[in-house]
């Protein structure tokens, strides 16, 4: 039985592949690009193996690779991602790879005979921001992503066309934040750290509880039919309850290496208050029990890195200003920083990630006078129980007009297009696998699976253009407004958007 596998140069891929070769009876195909400079790392770390593991080069958006991938295979594991900061920085590659590649890879399996189960790795980032206000997402949620974040606007448009595909056996994973080996080497490069709010729901799993995930699902598959549990489904992948934590945790665990915290190197408005992509995932224990992969928490993660990478202990010996002004403002200079957009009169983003420089202007830099989460303050200031907040308990959900738990039928469907201030055209629906008429909130048709809708894809200009609307939308959306307003203000008119040379814009909309 062979298994092809995207993006296993990744370090998701990495163990996906570590978990899977002890399977004996598993041969592979992986794809890899023809310049990736990790492909004598994975022979290497494979050398037991090579004998079962056949070396693919090329792109994911040719039809010709994507043939000889996936022919005589049964299963198919596509990773492959252009993530940030390299989507940022090359906005063409994530369309290349995140659009086109999975539109091309799917239209590859469509076309056979014999069709392999696709497994397709999607992302926490189509939820867009979340806060103290409504921490919590389910499957179903609103996804609102966050303006100018092209990986995102691309991976909702890759999920939508694999979950409206008509490949027999798929199945979507929204894969949260990731730990990995190379966190700090990763992020000590470009500006994307200041992306991160302060007091952003961010729940994390480990890359090598993501790569047991994928191992078990096929462990399992092959020994028991799957369809009712699994296959033509969308699932959030977290790491459990002891590994929602905020922004301003996740830098403190890393600076703790180096015997400091985020106040000794970070100044508040240094990083965004809103704009990113993080959240705790209420659902989060459905793949588990399924697959049982939930091992490591971040304590866990944090203390064998310190283990691997015994260099950093040198960091407590350096002067905190030193680190502070060579590690961390050097990254000033970066496109992707807070900084560069001040300096640079970069009005959109300012706007997009602060509500407007004024915003940003008036945060100080004096950490007593920031609300933190961890110190159990809201965004103004408001006291609140981080402790009670993190329990699912008392979870404030959106109301995404069905409840997950019970049989949707067609009046539930109709509640939900009703609430997207549109309208379901069909009559009739016999599954949730139908692919249905609907109709938006701008009288636009559209055509869509009632699980793909129920999964909280609906309609927008986002779908067709790197654009985001939400402000406009959310006015006359129920479920968009929920959430959206948690981090904006009812009074914002603005439309975002990327030109043809991927310059961020934005313009007041036209009333």
């Amino acid at each position: 039985m062979k298994v092809a596998i995207t993006g296993v140069t990744g370090n998701m891929g990495k163990q996906v592949l570590n978990e899977l070769v002890k399977l004996p009876e598993l041969e592979f195909k992986l794809l890899i690009l023809p310049d990736d400079r990790r492909i004598k790392e994975v022979k290497k770390s494979n050398k037991k193996n090579l004998n079962r593991i056949e070396i693919i080069l090329g792109n994911i958006a040719d039809k010709a690779t994507c043939e000889k991938l996936v022919e005589g295979v049964s299963y198919v594991v596509n990773m492959a991602a252009v993530i940030p900061p390299h989507s940022d920085q090359h906005p063409h590659k994530a369309i290349e790879c995140n659009e086109k590649g999975v539109d091309t890879l799917v239209s590859v399996i469509e076309k056979m005979e014999e069709q392999p189960k696709l497994i397709h790795i999607s992302t926490l980032a189509l939820y867009g921001n979340r806060n103290e206000k409504r921490p919590w997402v389910r499957v179903g949620d609103p996804l609102l992503v966050s303006p100018f974040d092209i990986y995102s606007a691309t991976k909702l448009r890759g999920e939508f066309r694999v979950l409206e595909s008509d490949i027999k056996n798929f199945a979507v994973i929204r894969q949260t934040a990731m730990l990995h080996n190379n966190m700090l080497s990763d992020n000590m490069s470009d500006g994307l750290m200041f992306h991160t709010c302060f007091n952003a729901p961010l729940e994390w799993s480990t890359a090598e509880d993501s790569g047991l995930l994928i191992a078990n699902i096929i462990r399992c598959d092959m020994k028991q039919d799957l369809s009712k549990k699994f296959w033509h489904k969308c699932f959030n992948l977290g790491g459990g309850l002891y590994n929602c934590v905020t922004g301003y945790d996740v830098l403190n665990d890393g600076f703790q290496m180096i015997g400091g915290s985020v106040k000794d190197f970070f100044e508040p408005q240094f990083n965004a208050t809103r704009n990113f992509h993080g959240t705790w995932f209420y659902d989060s224990k459905v793949l588990d029990d399924l697959f049982h992969y939930q091992r490591q928490s971040t304590a866990d993660f944090w203390k064998q890195f310190e283990k691997n990478h015994k260099i950093f202990k040198v960091g407590k010996i350096v002067p905190k200003g030193l680190i502070k002004k060579f590690a961390i403002k050097r990254l000033f200079k970066s496109p992707n920083s807070v900084a560069y957009w001040k300096k640079h009169k970069d009005s959109a983003r300012l706007y997009a990630y602060f509500g407007g420089e004024d915003k940003y202007d008036g945060i100080s830099s004096d950490w007593s006078k920031f609300n933190l989460l961890i110190e159990n303050k809201g965004m103004n200031g408001e006291k609140l129980d981080l402790a009670k907040l993190k329990d699912p308990k008392n979870a404030n959900l959106v109301d995404i007009g069905y409840d997950p738990n019970k049989e949707v039928g067609i009046k539930e469907l109709k509640n939900i297009a009703e609430m997207h201030g549109g309208k379901l055209l069909s009559k009739k629906c016999n599954s949730v696998l139908d692919k249905l008429q609907w109709q938006n909130s701008d009288g636009e048709t559209f055509t869509a699976r009632a699980y793909t809708v129920m999964a909280g894809h609906w309609w927008n200009p986002t779908y067709i253009s790197n654009c985001w609307d939400f402000d406009r939308l959310a006015k006359k959306d129920k479920i968009y407004a929920q959430a959206w307003y948690d981090s904006h203000g009812e009074n914002e008119d603005k439309f975002y958007y990327y030109d043809e040379n991927f310059d961020a814009k934005f313009e007041d909309i036209k009333k």
